[in-house]
């Protein structure tokens, strides 16, 4: 089964995850110490990506324009959080180690993707990613807990989804295309939050 890229006309990220069955019925059990390196790395990574986002919002302030190094540097960390989450407990939909990179992949079984915004909003860029966007910050309370990345509802259906792999060898369908869609929620929710798109996210779990 395979996952293929989703894109909303709403929002400008490209998600994609392709789950590479089968899936090793152990290694979920074990996965939470194979990912400790990247999750040092992304500690380091997101701290730099702080900066680069406070930097960001006043360029964009004044210029309304994201500086692109800083724009390359932030989605590259979404991808590699992504990556490493979808090899885990995000999603558990490979086994295939991911790369330590931030830039992009097509041989990895998930990446994404954001076009670069020519122009963004100056009025908008203090507000969005605190008042505008407090609805979805709720909804991905719920969905991935606080804190995000390995919490709330979609922790349960991924832990779930991995016993039912350790039990019957394959992936449940329908819970895969729930996780899936909880992700690309997450992810739409990101791009927006780390001001690369003026596009609100759609409240659609669906597309």
């Amino acid at each position: 089964m395979t996952q293929a890229p989703a894109a909303s006309p709403l929002s400008p990220l490209t998600l994609r995850g392709d789950l590479t069955e089968p899936l090793n019925r152990w290694l979920f059990l074990i996965k939470w110490l194979l990912i400790v390196p990247h999750l040092v790395v992304l500690i380091f990574l997101w701290i730099g990506l702080i900066f680069s986002w406070l930097f960001s919002m006043f360029a964009i302030l004044f210029t309304g324009r994201y500086p692109r190094g800083l724009f390359n540097y932030n989605l590259g960390v979404m991808r590699w959080t992504w990556r490493v989450g979808f090899y885990s407990y995000q999603a558990l939909g490979t086994d295939r180690y991911p790369p330590f990179s931030l830039q992009k992949d097509d041989a990895y079984p998930a990446d994404l993707d954001v076009p670069y915004p020519e122009r963004l909003s100056q009025g908008r860029v203090l507000i969005k990613w605190w008042l505008l966007a407090l609805p979805h910050w709720i909804v991905v309370a719920v969905l991935q807990g606080v804190g995000a990345r390995f919490g709330g509802v979609q922790f349960a259906l991924v832990v779930f989804a991995g016993f039912g792999n350790l039990f019957n060898a394959k992936y449940p369908g329908d819970i895969w295309d729930f996780i899936m869609a909880i992700n690309r929620w997450v992810y739409r929710f990101n791009t927006y939050v780390l001001l690369m798109t003026d596009k609100y996210p759609p409240f659609n779990i669906r597309e």
